[in-house]
Formats: structure tokens, C-alpha cells, sequence
């Protein structure tokens, strides 16, 4: 069910792109894109560490029949006080941010702000119910939240409203919406409890910042990373050459982009499967471990294949007829892109691999590394600056696939203690849950 939840909000997610680019003129569109990149750049360094934070207290506490609500308290204190400073920082900042970042739209200014604060409210409710195995609420969060977003340009497309404001809406409308799901979550959960005394709580499940740090800090990383590759291009052509050209260079992506929303579905399982197969320690099992990421890279690699195929005969006519012909599409690019997509796929792949071996923090310095390549690629005066972000893309792709090949190659012989994930764990939980996350971004 969290698969289906997660690549359908997807799924939802590309087709609202697709719809806004059908229905707004070329910059109108490509300021969207921008408002788009930075509220999930700044949500994902913000919010998602108390998110992962909170799955994993709660996924423990459940675990030894502890109660889970000073964490839920503690929690919400940590999200208001990150939310109120960034209020505050977007306040002072708001010349720039209206102005450079965002055309000196006022409108696209506070969605801004309150698609970020509300995403906070959001972030909450993904780590409680991910941390309490609701899988199947998460699943309907996320795709009540895409839903949403991708009605707003629905009805742009069919006439019941117009222009960009209305699109942009749909940013900030799709968290608060998602939100009707958590009144299921918290009356399942009056239900199931039961009038008997809870037993002292053990130090190591107290809700603290140094609880997991490593672990979650590492998740993090990978995830700030995976957003610096999808995001930050759209965002350093924007400073460069216009939201118009942010818009056209986001498109391209988004063939990587849309191969990730079925993948993710397929990473959200990936990792379970694997992490029980790594703990049974068996000969048999260390095989159908391996056989299981050699099989995935094998679909990986024949899928990048045909769409290999498909964008040479017929990539521009495609990307016009998904997004509009208000853009016109380099054949080149779109193989580069393409390339880069098998490659980023391969990763993600070895990534779960990587993290049921116990090699978490090993793998979230490839990330980093890669990601702050890419970024440094891009302020480099060669070729052209859509042909930088595709080129960057592509090789930092490979860079990371390769590395973390050589990782998975060679995984330790004792992991640490605190980097295993085990079946069931919530470091298991923490990292299906950035999986689960990255669909929709």
C-alpha cells in the first residue's frame, strides 16, 4: 500500500508540472519551477530531521510499550521553533527573496512562506506515522497531498480558474489539504490505547537530538544531496538567465525525474527485502542478496536503454507534446539527461544496498561529495548553462554510481552498531521514509 501511495503521488506530482506548463506562458511557468525548488530545498534541510527524529522515538518507544507523548511534545516545540525562525529569516530577507529569487512577485512571496510553515505541520505528521507503522495513512497523506496540488492546475487547464497565482496555489494548498488524514491517524491511535501504567523508560529511547544523530544526520545528508541534484540546476540557471530558462531546464530533468517516481515505489520495498536478507547472515541469503541488486540493476539499466531509444527517434516531440511547445527541446541534452537518469536510478539501487550493509555514513559522503561537485560544475564558464546542468548531471551520476558500487563491493566485515539497519528497526523506518519522501519532490 505504500508503494501504491508513493508512486501514484508521483505520478500526480508530474502531471501537475505538466499541466502548468501546458497552460502558462514561458516565464510565468518557470518562476513556478523556482518557487517549487526552493520551498522542497528549504523544507528538506529544515523539517525532515525532527520528521526523521520523531519516526524513529516513536517506532522505539512502541517497540518496548512506552508512551510516545512527550515526544510528541518535544517534537512539535522543535518544528514551531524552526518554524518561527525561518518566518523570521524570510522576514528580513524578503527584498531578496521577492525580488531576485521570485521576480518581485508579492503573490509567489507568500506562498513561499506559508507552503514552507505549512510543510512543517506536514513533516509532523509523516514522522508520526511512519514511526507508528501507519503506512497506510502516510501513503494516503502523500497522495492526498498531490492530489490536491495537481487539481489547482487542473482547473487552470479546464478553464475553472486562470494564471500562474492559481497554479502557484497549489503548492501551498496540497500540504494543509494532506492534513485531513491525521484526525484518522490520532483517532486509531485513542482507540488502541489501554489503561495500563507504562513501565520507566530505558535512557536510550529518551527523545533527544544525540538519540540516532549519526544515523539520522547521515539519512539527511543523502537527502539534501539528492535535492541539490534535482533542484539547485533549475535554481543557478534562474540567477543566470531568467525563470524562463529555469522553467525549460526543469522539464529536462524531469526526465529523471519521472523514471524516480516509479523507482521510489520500488525503493520504499527495496530496502526491507534487503535488510532481511543481510540480517538471516546464511550463504543462501548473502547470494539472493546480491541477486536481488543485480536483478534491480538489470532493470534499471534495460529500462535507461529504451528511453535511450525512444528520446533519439523521438525526444523533442515527446517533451513537447508532455509539456507544451512553448519550449524547444535539444535532442543532445535530452540523451545526456537520459544517461544520467540510468546512472542516478544505479545509485539510488546501491544506496539501499549500501544502507543494509551498515554503510550509511560511508555513503552519505558520496552523496555530499557528488552533490557539492555538481553544484561547483555549474559555476564553471564552459559550454553553455543548460548544457552544464545536463552534463553535470549525467557526470555526477556516474560519479556517484561508481562510487557507491566500490562501496557496495566492499562492505565491511563488522558494521558499526549504531549504522545497522535491521528488519523492522526504525532506523528501517527512517530510511524508507526518505525514500517515501523524495517521490514527491
Amino acid at each position: 500500500m505504500l508503494s501504491i501511495g508513493v508512486g501514484s503521488a508521483g505520478l500526480l506530482t508530474y502531471v501537475y508540472f505538466s499541466l502548468a506548463s501546458h497552460n502558462l506562458d514561458r516565464t510565468s511557468y518557470g518562476e513556478v519551477v523556482v518557487l517549487w525548488s526552493a520551498v522542497f530545498v528549504t523544507i528538506s534541510i529544515l523539517f525532515r530531521p525532527v520528521e526523521q527524529l520523531l519516526s524513529r522515538t516513536i517506532a522505539a518507544r512502541q517497540a518496548h510499550d512506552e508512551p510516545i507523548g512527550d515526544a510528541l511534545r518535544v517534537a512539535a516545540t522543535l518544528q514551531l521553533g524552526l518554524a518561527a525562525a525561518f518566518a523570521a529569516a524570510a522576514l528580513a530577507l524578503r527584498g531578496p527573496l521577492q525580488n531576485d529569487l521570485l521576480s518581485g512577485n508579492d503573490t509567489l512571496y507568500w506562498i513561499l512562506v506559508t507552503a514552507v510553515l505549512a510543510f512543517g505541520a506536514s513533516f509532523f505528521a509523516r514522522g508520526f506515522l511512519a514511526g507508528s507503522r501507519r503506512f497506510v495513512l502516510y501513503g494516503a497523506l502523500l497522495l492526498a497531498e498531490s492530489t490536491a496540488r495537481m487539481s489547482f492546475a487542473l482547473a487552470v487547464a479546464v478553464g475553472i480558474a486562470s494564471g500562474q497565482t492559481a497554479v502557484a496555489l497549489g503548492i501551498v494548498a496540497a500540504p494543509v489539504l494532506s492534513l485531513a488524514v491525521v484526525p484518522l491517524a490520532f483517532a486509531g491511535r485513542a482507540v488502541s490505547r489501554r489503561a495500563v501504567q507504562p513501565e520507566p523508560r530505558p535512557a536510550e529511547t529518551q527523545f533527544t537530538l544525540a538519540h540516532g544523530g549519526g544515523f539520522a544526520a547521515a539519512v539527511l545528508l543523502i537527502m539534501v544531496s539528492e535535492q541539490s541534484l534535482l533542484n539547485a540546476g533549475p535554481l543557478i540557471v534562474r540567477g543566470v538567465e531568467g525563470a524562463a530558462a529555469a522553467g525549460f531546464i526543469f522539464n529536462v530533468l524531469m526526465i529523471a525525474r519521472a523514471p524516480l517516481v516509479l523507482f521510489q515505489a520500488v525503493a520504499t520495498s527495496l530496502l526491507p527485502h534487503l535488510t532481511r536478507l543481510r540480517a538471516s547472515g546464511g550463504s543462501g541469503e548473502a547470494d539472493a542478496f546480491r541477486m536481488s541488486v543485480r536483478m534491480t540493476l538489470t532493470a534499471i539499466a534495460a529500462f535507461a536503454a529504451l528511453v535511450a531509444v525512444i528520446v533519439a527517434v523521438a525526444g523533442p516531440e515527446l517533451m513537447q507534446l508532455a509539456f507544451g511547445e512553448k519550449f524547444t527541446y535539444d535532442r543532445a541534452g535530452l540523451l545526456i539527461v537520459t544517461v544520467g537518469m540510468g546512472f542516478y536510478l544505479a545509485s539510488g539501487t546501491l544506496n539501499q544496498a549500501a544502507l543494509a550493509q551498515g554503510q550509511v555514513r560511508a555513503a552519505a559522503a558520496r552523496w555530499v561529495l557528488c552533490a557539492a561537485g555538481f553544484v561547483a560544475w555549474n559555476f564553471v564558464p564552459v559550454l553553455g548553462e543548460f548544457r552544464r546542468v545536463e552534463v553535470g548531471f549525467a557526470g555526477a551520476a556516474l560519479l556517484l554510481c561508481t562510487l557507491l558500487y566500490l562501496l557496495y563491493r566492499n562492505p565491511p566485515r563488522v558494521p558499526r552498531p549504531e549504522d545497522t539497519v535491521a528488519p523492522g528497526s526504525p532506523e528501517e523506518i527512517e530510511a524508507r521514509l526518505a525514500a517515501a519522501d523524495e517521490t514527491t519532490i
